[in-house]
């Protein structure tokens, strides 16, 4: 047995997982000791700058100087620090990366969207086996982009990573304020087109059910479940139907910013860019319908994603 740390850097959160990682005959396994969250925000502006700007990485570097002293306490012998979308385009990711080797004496691994890909299904698949003969697809929502992993049971055999998350979509469609019809049909407009790209490479017509991960769409799932404050023991591994998700997310459109922050389950880092992760999330559940004439009714969340994938590949290697 290893104990192992796993810390997943997006655009929007900072998220760290300390695990006992054993080796089984069917591949490792994890037992958690610990998962923290911070919403950082990372990602603040670089799309519009192509840079990290001086508040966002003070902000993060504080979350990794709290995550170490955690990963300290907690005697993790094997650290592993994944960086996705804003990483990927920042000009000035050499003054991050020094930053967190200086915190954490590990290289932050820049990981192409891929990989990033692979790592969610790794994670997120574990709430919902393929069946044989069946096909799952996950999809990781995140605050810079979304990958889409369509899988079975013997892996991963489609993916696609798109530039596409809550923040980014945000930051160019409404920044702060509440959303306008106009603002909404634009958005809807570019995810839609981007739907298109992502559907030459993965099949949606194949999926036989839908896992989705990260903090949009386990939000999403605790107001769909009707939660009055978030409980990840029961949004994981929660089957939802897509009418209710729907209705979910037409409302976060329509929310009012005060309305939103009061949600119990929702977390303050969530609150302005949580609309734009709905509406993203609506349109993938709309074209999955669609090509599955139906067949599919409802999607399930799951609390393990990418995270869970980083800190498998400790006992894998990769």
């Amino acid at each position: 047995m290893t104990r192992v740390a796993a810390i997943d850097c997006g655009t929007n959160s900072i998220r760290l997982l300390i695990a006992d990682l054993v080796e089984t005959p069917n591949g490792p396994s994890l037992t958690d000791v610990l998962r923290q969250m911070r919403v950082v925000r990372l990602g603040q502006d670089v799309d519009a700058t192509g840079e990290f700007a001086p508040e966002a990485l003070t902000r993060t570097f504080a979350a990794i100087d709290e995550y170490a002293q955690l990963i300290r306490e907690h005697g993790a012998t094997s650290i592993r620090f994944v960086a996705t979308s804003a990483t990927r385009d920042a000009k000035n990711r050499n003054e991050f990366a020094d930053g967190v080797r200086q915190r954490l004496g590990v290289d932050p691994e820049v990981v192409p969207g891929e990989v990033e890909a692979a790592l969610s299904y790794a994670g997120a698949s574990s709430v919902a086996p393929a069946a044989p003969g069946t096909h799952i697809l996950v999809v990781d929502l995140g605050g810079g982009s979304t990958e889409f992993v369509l899988g079975n049971g013997l892996g991963p055999v489609a993916s696609r990573s798109m530039d596409m998350g809550c923040v980014r979509l945000t930051e160019r469609f409404w920044r702060l304020a509440k959303p306008t019809a106009e603002s909404i049909a634009a958005a809807r407009a570019q995810v839609n087109a981007v739907l298109d790209e992502v559907q030459r490479d993965v099949d949606f017509s194949l999926v036989d059910r839908i896992v989705g991960v990260a903090g949009t769409i386990t939000t999403l799932t605790a107001a769909a479940l009707g939660l009055d404050k978030y409980d990840s023991t029961l949004i994981h591994g929660a089957e939802v139907d897509i009418d209710k998700l729907e209705s979910t997310v037409a409302f976060m459109l329509e929310a009012e910013r005060e309305t939103r922050a009061s949600l119990g389950f929702m977390h303050p880092g969530r609150v302005d860019v949580i609309a734009a992760g709905a509406l993203i999330y609506g349109c993938i559940l709309e074209r999955v319908a669609q090509a599955s004439s139906g067949r599919i009714t409802t999607a399930t969340a799951s609390e393990h994603d990418i995270l869970d994938g980083i800190a498998l590949g400790l006992g894998t290697g990769h």
